[in-house]
């Protein structure tokens, strides 16, 4: 599970605990309403309801949200004990149901009665712990069976290190799961492999680990008095690479990130994590993603018959091409294409892999031998791409963000900061899409992916995407 998602439970609950409060409110008042016959529901509510107690009403709806927010009901829950998340939902209701009572009786709102604050505060509050508690079951059901996991490497083997992971490894329901730890060679290293536990990588080699497994979460459980420099150094790391970072105090000032504090398994840490948009932004993007993919795909579906034919016609091999690349935290995907080039294209490219035209790890030339004659039509259109639509419904790519690459380019990587694109989901375009694709530098790709990601925002989602019609249909730097 990526940042964007980390956030995405809690700011669900803040859109569904107002509107379950809106509605136990108004549940609450059925009761109390004695209609005259004949009367319409509209009817019914002119009546009972008055122009002021509707401004309140409204007021009630932002006064419960503040509340809920006061008692860290919209922070992740992951990490807490089962029953505190229960506490913390009676306390808020509880407290709300006095406020809205003293304010009944200062503002003499008829409607707040005793016993419809009593059947408020029981749909209310049983209604939210039992949707919060089968939320929970069902995430700590879905992580035991493997699913939603986040993938921790440990710098440092001290005991204290050392009890942590045993800790995390108590409560697989967290959906977190150890990699192992990273450290220099001394005598402790011995007793944490006696425990069971794998010293992944040394400090030393730890740039070289992050860049070659999944990891979502670095713990920093280094002695600061003797490993300040060090622990700065891996803090340094992730944060260019867009990983998530625990501390057990703050050590480094984040240019790129945010920090905030956070506990996992009883320990209190400074969490540094990628800059990302707001809820709402985020949670729009993936609803557009998901409709304008899916209508895409019903649309353009004669599109796809027509161009499977002309591929089956004019050269020998399936339709589709399907490649691994590298998604959101280096996670490797499938990603489909119409075939473009000869069935061994892949094993050719030693060939004539001398003949790149293009700077940095990538492979291009423009009369690619390997490309055949439907093909060379299809890249200028981008055509090809349309298959990725596939990855954009199933949610490993976007609409927009940085291009996926395949494994062989990411080995060629050579900064590190480049690598701070795997911190978003790769796109089916982006600001190197409309800029030149193939006829831009390597480097100023990478800065350009940097770009988009210091300034991402459903705005500029849009303009790229209004500006890679333009740029397809002219070919730009299309090969």
């Amino acid at each position: 599970m990526g940042t964007r998602r980390r956030q995405l439970l809690p700011n669900l609950y803040k859109l569904f605990e107002v509107v379950i409060a809106a509605a136990s409110f108004l549940l609450a008042l059925m009761p109390g309403m004695e209609p005259s016959e004949g009367m319409s529901i509209s009817e019914i509510f002119s009546v009972q309801i008055s122009v002021r107690e509707i401004i309140l009403f409204a007021l009630f709806l932002i006064l419960w949200h503040l509340l809920f927010a006061s008692f860290g009901l919209y922070d992740s829950k992951r990490l807490s004990r089962k029953w505190e998340e229960v506490f913390e939902v009676l306390q808020a209701t509880t407290i709300g149901v006095a406020v809205l009572y003293i304010a009944g009786r200062t503002f003499h709102v008829s409607s707040l009665t005793v016993p419809f604050l009593t059947i408020f505060w029981a749909l209310d509050t049983v209604t939210v712990i039992v949707i919060r508690k089968f939320v929970r079951a069902a995430l700590e059901r879905m992580r035991m069976r493997g699913r939603n996991l986040r993938f921790i490497l440990i710098a440092g083997t001290n005991p204290r290190a050392i009890e942590f992971a045993r800790d995390i490894e108590a409560n697989p329901g967290l959906g977190y799961r150890i990699l192992g730890f990273a450290d220099e060679d001394w005598s402790g290293v011995a007793e944490v492999e006696k425990s069971g536990y794998k010293v992944v990588c040394r400090l030393q080699n730890f740039r070289e680990f992050l860049r070659e497994n999944v990891v979502d979460e670095v713990v920093v459980a280094l002695p600061m008095q003797s490993h300040y420099a060090q622990a700065s150094e891996i803090g340094a790391i992730c944060e260019e690479q867009g990983l998530v970072i625990r501390f057990i105090s703050s050590i480094v000032s984040p240019k790129l990130a945010h920090t905030r504090t956070d506990e996992l398994a009883g320990n209190a840490f400074i969490m540094i994590y990628p800059r990302t948009p707001e809820f709402l932004s985020l949670l729009v993007k993936r609803a557009f993603d998901f409709t304008m993919s899916l209508i895409g795909l019903i649309v353009l579906a004669p599109v796809f018959v027509a161009v499977a034919i002309l591929i089956k016609l004019t050269s020998p091999g399936p339709v589709f091409f399907s490649q691994k690349r590298l998604g959101f935290n280096k996670r490797i995907f499938s990603v489909y294409k119409f075939r473009t080039m000869v069935i061994d294209a892949e094993e050719k490219l030693a060939e004539i892999d001398h003949l790149n035209e293009v700077s940095g790890p990538v492979f291009k030339i423009k009369n690619d031998p390997r490309v055949t004659r439907l093909g060379r039509y299809l890249r200028k259109t981008s055509v090809d791409e349309l298959p990725q639509l596939f990855n954009v419904l199933n949610g490993d790519m976007s609409l927009v963000g940085p291009r996926p690459l395949p494994v062989r380019d990411y080995l060629g990587f050579r900064q590190d900061w480049q690598r701070r694109r795997f911190c978003v989901r790769p796109g089916l375009t982006c600001l190197w899409q409309v800029k030149g694709r193939s006829s831009i530098p390597f480097e100023e790709w990478m800065a350009l992916d940097m770009q988009y990601i210091d300034h991402r925002s459903l705005w500029l989602d849009l303009q790229i995407l209004v500006r890679t019609i333009p740029a397809v249909l002219k070919g730009l730097g299309a090969t």
